[in-house]
């Protein structure tokens, strides 16, 4: 079974795929798919066309040297393309609002640290790191732990817990190389990467399951306990607190999904990179959240933590990471990480390691989570003020879960949506990148994240406003037009070859 996918029941369950159902599934692609510019653009870029369904096209693009296939790109990489293809460079990017990029911004906030701006380069720093990471930094990892989660417990994290990996990518990358054959456990939505992790990494056969947002994208640990029991589970991969759709698991829920995953010997895969993105109600600022604080025995329980400073130190560029777990999963990480990656910056890793003191971390938190508290709060009232209140508001990370469905056709699928906002220099991401979706059979448009997209409230707040503009200006002018005035007219993406070659 090397990595082929099930689909989603009504009921939100995973079904076994029958031929039926792929003939039937056929049918509804070009009663629906091919009749939108903006869907024929998609399933036209490389590693985007649907797989396991008939009749199969040819796309010149994924022709390439024998035994390469395109892996098809994460949503900030599609959609970043087809902004090129528009006009957008990182040259001129003043000019556009970008809500799509999942990155806070990364400039100075009030009541904050300072921000870094310069690095030591001592002689030593200019060798490879090991590739579990800078000994040093790997004990400040433990201690922050320790410190944050474990206070009282007996047993503590270790340096031998942690590994240094360049990057989140990197680190799920490093975890997915090392696992066997196994029945792997995700989400909709969820990250976009778990998607090309669960296609590269055939050996994880996916088993999916739908949030709803009725139960405000709440995942039900009693029916992961049946899933584990009747479809035989060994893995299970999420992201606390969940991008994209800002909620988060914590308090006893939490220590539940851990117990489960101890009592039922499931690794459970733990991307807790928003951990600091929380925003409390009643002004009590600081808290965190992750597994690692319901963890009996650090080297016993099948818990692995990735995390690092791209979001919650709002360092991206850094790309120093780590992966938190049992000693015997670090030294399998660091064999993976010698064919994979190679490790982490040298010189970056010991920069990083006074960032994490633990009194600098807690002012970072505070300061973080009042400013980013404010800016989701200015996001969601303009958003209602155009008529687009959100369902389910976050309450952890920076983004926001937006449901078209009630806009008029064709607005109202995010494919679209985004297209026409690319029209007025503003990226978002379609919601369908979120649909966990390894083998691409699902039709586009009866995707459970079809008629959404994720707005990123981590850019500056006058980024923010700009796109939030664009989309008055889209709304302004469906009202005023109709729906006959969208869904055609877009770019394709070779104009932006063209503008790229000029920028070179």
């Amino acid at each position: 079974m090397s990595g082929a996918s099930t689909p989603i029941s009504r009921s939100g369950r995973s079904t076994p795929l029958h031929f039926r159902d792929v003939v039937h599934d056929v049918i509804r692609h070009y009663r629906h798919e091919k009749d939108s510019e903006a869907h024929r653009i998609f399933r036209q870029s490389a590693g985007h066309k649907p797989k396991g369904t008939l009749p199969q096209t040819v796309n010149p693009d994924e022709e390439t040297i024998p035994g390469i296939e395109h892996p098809g790109s994460t949503g900030v990489i599609y959609c970043s393309d087809r902004a090129m293809a528009n006009g957008f460079s990182y040259a001129s990017s003043h000019e556009w609002a970008n809500l799509g990029q999942g990155a806070p911004e990364v400039g100075q906030i009030p009541d904050a640290p300072p921000r870094p701006t310069s690095i030591p380069l001592p002689e030593d720093s200019l060798e490879y790191a090991p590739t579990t990471g800078v000994k040093a930094l790997r004990e400040a990892v433990a201690d922050l732990y320790n410190h944050q989660y474990r206070q009282g417990k007996l047993s503590q994290y270790t340096y031998e817990n942690v590994c240094i990996v360049p990057g989140g990518r990197a680190g799920l990358s490093r975890v997915a190389a090392v696992v066997g054959d196994v029945y792997c456990s995700y989400q909709i939505p969820d990250y976009t990467a778990y998607d090309q992790v669960l296609s590269a990494f055939k050996r994880l056969v996916p088993v999916p399951t739908a949030l709803d947002a009725e139960n405000k994208y709440r995942l039900d640990v009693q029916q992961m306990k049946k899933d584990i029991r009747t479809q035989g589970l060994e893995v299970m991969i999420a992201s606390n607190p969940r991008n994209p759709t800002g909620q988060v698991i914590e308090g006893e829920d939490l220590k539940s999904l851990v117990d489960t995953a101890r009592d039922s010997s499931v690794t459970l895969i733990m991307d807790e990179f928003y951990s600091w993105y929380m925003y409390p109600e009643n002004e009590e600022y600081g808290r965190s959240v992750s597994s690692a604080e319901f963890i009996d025995n650090v080297n016993q329980d099948p818990v692995v933590i990735v995390n690092g400073l791209t979001k919650n130190w709002r360092l991206p560029g850094w790309r120093v990471c780590w992966v938190l777990g049992p000693k015997n999963l670090i030294t399998a990480l660091s064999q993976s990480g010698s064919f994979l990656d190679g490790g982490a910056n040298h010189p970056l890793q010991l920069a990083a390691i006074p960032l994490l003191d633990p009194d600098r971390v807690m002012q970072e938190k505070i300061a973080l989570q009042k400013h980013f508290k404010h800016k989701r709060d200015h996001v969601l009232k303009r958003l209602e003020e155009l008529g687009l209140k959100v369902e389910v508001p976050p309450v952890a990370t920076f983004y926001i879960w937006l449901n078209l469905e009630h806009l008029p056709a064709p607005l109202n699928n995010g494919l679209t949506f985004f297209e026409e906002l690319l029209k007025e220099k503003t990226i978002v991401i379609p919601g369908i990148f979120f649909d966990i979706n390894p083998a691409h059979r699902r039709n586009l448009f009866h995707s459970p994240c079809h008629h959404f997209v994720r707005l990123s409230f981590g850019p500056p707040l006058k980024d923010l406003d700009k796109g939030l503009d664009a989309i008055g200006r889209v709304l302004k002018k469906a009202k005023k037009e109709g729906g006959h005035a969208f869904g055609h007219s877009y770019k394709k993406s070779v104009d932006g070859v063209h503008q790229l070659d000029k920028l070179i």
